[in-house]
């Protein structure tokens, strides 16, 4: 996946597909696991100033594509997101 290229389908809870913006996708040695962090689409447009940002866990199928979202399973996974979203978010101020 490309940073900030990509729109993905996410199936909730109740059944409902919703197109997300990929905001970045990154992998981890330590958990062995590849993430990504996205966002509904139109989500940057509403009047909000915060706009709500899910993570989960990927493994890439056999040809390469993406594979299923599997959720954050452990509190140092989460850690390690905020980490790396808050490490995201502090170079995307810098270039603007």
């Amino acid at each position: 996946m490309e940073n900030g290229e990509k729109q993905i389908t996410v199936i909730d809870e109740q059944g409902n597909e919703q197109l997300c913006e990929v905001l970045f996708t990154f992998e981890s040695e330590e958990f062995n696991k590849s993430y990504v962090l996205y966002y509904p689409v139109g989500a940057e447009n509403d009047d909000e100033d915060d706009i709500e940002i899910h993570a989960s866990s990927f493994n890439s199928n056999e040809n390469g594509e993406d594979g299923e979202l599997q959720p954050i399973e452990t509190d140092e996974e989460w850690d390690m997101i905020e980490e790396m979203l808050n490490t995201f978010l502090d170079e995307e101020e810098e270039m603007e």
